[in-house]
């Protein structure tokens, strides 16, 4: 298995709590250099966007996201336009049924062209959502014995 792309959580609101970071300007200068160089791929992570894991074997491309403490019915999925848009909705109600808190999660991701987005599937379990995105027979690598004479 190959990891394709890795998003990791910035800690910036971590480190405005607690005081200013001797790497803050490194880790600024780091973020330059791949906003520059990466484009959308380093794109900086906000408070309504959530981690994620692109990876792939000779099969399928695998998305995987961490959403502790939602429900299967808080996701919703949908492919448009070559993006997987990932939304997790979160209303928490009192007993009379009054809104008390509410979040909304959400991240596209591009896909690779070669996937079969009608075969596309998602599993979640444990807070974890795996999406499996399925490659095109033509795309996948193929073994070719030839017999040497």
């Amino acid at each position: 298995m190959n990891l394709i792309r890795y998003t990791y959580p910035r800690t910036s609101a971590l480190l405005s709590t607690f005081g200013r970071s001797p790497w803050n300007g490194l880790e600024i200068e780091i973020d330059r250099l791949y906003q520059t160089a990466l484009g959308e791929f380093a794109s900086p992570a906000s408070e309504h966007r959530f981690p994620v894991d692109l990876y792939e074997d000779n099969e399928n491309t695998y998305l995987r996201a961490e959403l502790p403490g939602l429900a299967r019915g808080d996701i919703s999925i949908e492919i448009v336009n070559g993006y997987l848009a990932i939304n997790a909705n979160r209303k928490v109600t009192d007993d009379d049924g009054k809104v008390t808190e509410s979040f909304s999660l959400n991240r596209s991701v591009a896909i690779p062209d070669e996937v079969q987005t009608d075969k596309v599937s998602a599993a979640f379990e444990h807070g974890i959502l795996t999406v499996t995105l399925p490659k095109q027979e033509e795309v996948k690598p193929k073994k070719v014995t030839i017999e040497v004479k």
